[in-house]
């Protein structure tokens, strides 16, 4: 029979989708690695299971243990998910300013959801640092440190290259992507750039993140902010993202992000995440620029329920001057 045995076994491997109207408008193939369908409900059931797995054979990770991560939600939902099949605790830290749709997910799964205060990373008291440190006073116990844990970058260039490639026939000629860790530009990157070095490795980035400038001067200098999408832009180079392989940049504005995912629900049925909303937007201006006839890929993260309350709130978003688009 052709089947998967579990919860890991039942991550990756996700459908690649043609996103019909925006192929049509630009004559290019705009394809979606359709990553909410994984069983976490996003891409980062990955680099949750992979950073786990390294750690377990690592022998870091015992029978028992705990898992701490600081997290703006999706990595933490995998990883909650991950320790209930594996046996392990589950600490999450997260900053006050997320949808709170997530953490109700995260104490749903059993995780213990500790929100803080949301402040730079050079701060102390940010949300990643509190965890690692946190971390550091438990036996048997290990931080997930997703930015910095380059087992991120490994489950991208052993799973989602791999299958991007083969999806594809090899004829993908380009890979664009927003950046949080860093992790899934940096391992398709790697992969995709040791098949055929033509590939054009693209940064979607959204504003008030430092990475478009950092792609195209060499300085992480903030872009104009902030942006109201979660999980994606950074102030710093993770050691994650200095692995990537990227050849430019894009940059999305937040209105072209909820024009996007409107537009996707309403004309296509997909019912998106904000980061996927500036992934296929920066797909299209690659699209754009390369012209017709060309193979784009982006990553479809996630869905939008767990962002009902602010993206999909005409008062929330037009209290910070975003407006729905017209039908």
């Amino acid at each position: 029979m052709d089947t998967r045995n579990g919860f890991i076994e039942a991550i990756g491997n996700t459908p690649l989708i043609r996103l019909a109207d925006l192929s049509e408008a630009t004559g290019c193939d705009i394809l979606g690695k359709a990553e909410f369908m994984s069983p976490g409900g996003s891409v980062k059931d990955r680099a949750a299971w992979w950073i786990i797995r390294e750690y377990e054979k690592s022998g870091a990770l015992k029978p028992g243990g705990t898992v701490v991560e600081g997290t703006a939600g999706n990595t933490g939902i995998g990883i909650a998910h991950i320790c209930n099949a594996r046996g392990y605790e589950c600490v999450i830290y997260m900053p006050d300013n997320q949808s709170p749709e997530k953490v109700d997910i995260l104490r749903t799964l059993g995780a213990e959801v500790r929100v803080v205060k949301t402040v730079p990373y050079a701060d102390e008291a940010n949300y990643q640092k509190q965890a690692g440190r946190y971390a550091a006073t438990l036996d048997n116990a290990v931080w997930a440190n997703q930015f910095d844990n380059t087992a991120n970058t490994l489950a991208h260039y052993e799973s989602t290259g791999p299958e991007i490639w083969r999806q594809t026939d090899g004829k993908v000629n380009a890979f664009v992507c927003s950046v949080g860790t860093g992790g899934t530009l940096a391992g398709v990157s790697q992969y995709l750039k040791e098949r055929n070095a033509d590939v054009q490795l693209v940064l979607s980035d959204c504003m008030g993140s430092a990475l478009y400038n950092y792609v195209t001067s060499g300085e992480s200098v903030m872009s104009q902010g902030p942006s109201i999408t979660e999980g994606i832009g950074n102030s710093r180079v993770t050691d994650n993202f200095a692995c990537a392989e990227v050849d430019w940049a894009a940059q999305v504005s937040d209105q072209e992000m909820v024009d996007m995912v409107y537009s996707q629900l309403r004309r296509s049925g997909w019912f998106l995440g904000s980061s996927t909303g500036i992934n296929l937007c920066g797909a299209v201006k690659v699209a754009q620029e390369l012209g017709p006839g060309h193979v784009v890929v982006t990553m479809l993260c996630d869905d939008g329920s767990k962002y009902r309350s602010r993206l999909f709130n005409a008062d929330w978003l037009a209290e910070r001057d975003l407006a729905i688009p017209a039908p």
